[in-house]
């Protein structure tokens, strides 16, 4: 990933181009909070938003992007479908329900938002008909750890071009992002701040002093430069505008090693492997 600014891309396995910072809305209210927040991404230069079913704001993401002055082609939004319309017909009607409520002609990127056994093979078979179909522009998982990637490809005729994962320096998978970089499969980090307990860990508050960042600037420099697509979530705008502000430093290979090795195989959601929702 060659990292430039907060408008720079990463190309994924169908060429197309998708934005390596992005937004995420993660239990921001539908209406004028998530609104807010778009717009003040968007004036900020973020070019990508994050947004899923179970969210409940896909309405007001919609319509943050149609009230602010920019075309649609130039802002990058994934959605997801959730567990509940997993199976093929349940797709893609739960797709028409997501384009309906934010109100595009096209998505950029729809996930399958967790593994739910027996049905998730059924659900790429829909969104692999709404790819070819040219409703979106690319597909993908959630959620997926490499044994369910496996396992779908073996029957799938189009390979998913995202993995978006839980990952922050308490939960890295390295072995889970080696493998998505082998298969062209770009990896993203969803929470990557750990739902803010990261800020708690007391080593990465000295790595960031090196740098004269805060602790979320170092984190999100450092997914970035380890290739990794990510969409911290926050409502605020001086976060918003704070977050974006990691293309000025880069973090030494030692102090990469050292944020790596904070890794606890510690998860904040729920183990993909043992769900039940």
């Amino acid at each position: 990933m060659t990292l430039s600014d907060i408008k720079g891309t990463v190309t994924l396995n169908n060429g197309l181009e998708m934005p390596y910072l992005g937004l995420g809305v993660f239990k921001v209210q539908d209406g004028s909070e998530v609104i807010n927040a778009i717009h003040y991404a968007l004036d900020a230069g973020y070019r990508h938003i994050d947004t899923a079913a179970l969210y409940g704001n896909e309405e007001g993401v919609g319509r943050a992007i149609k009230e602010y002055d920019i075309s649609r082609d130039q802002v990058f939004v994934t959605s997801k479908v959730w567990n509940s319309e997993q199976g093929y017909e349940s797709t893609l009607k739960a797709f028409d329900k997501s384009m309906e409520r934010l109100g595009f002609e096209y998505l950029d990127l729809y996930l399958v938002h967790w593994p739910v056994a027996g049905k998730y093979k059924d659900t790429w078979r829909a969104l692999e008909k709404i790819y070819q179909e040219g409703r979106v522009k690319a597909i993908g998982t959630s959620n997926f750890l490499q044994h369910h990637i496996v396992d779908l490809v073996q029957l799938a005729n189009i390979k998913p071009m995202v993995n978006q994962v839980e990952f922050h320096p308490r939960l890295v998978q390295q072995d889970l992002i080696d493998f998505c970089k082998k298969n062209a499969i770009q990896f993203e980090a969803w929470s990557p701040f750990r739902m803010g307990e990261i800020f708690k860990v007391k080593e990465l508050e000295a790595i960031a002093q090196r740098y004269n960042k805060t602790v979320a600037q170092l984190i999100i420099r450092w997914d970035l430069q380890k290739g990794v697509v990510t969409i911290p979530k926050s409502v605020r705008k001086e976060r918003i505008i704070s977050n974006a502000d990691v293309f000025d430093f880069e973090i030494s290979q030692e102090d990469m090693a050292l944020i790596d090795a904070l890794d606890r195989h510690d998860r904040i959601g729920s183990d993909p492997d043992n769900f039940n929702f």
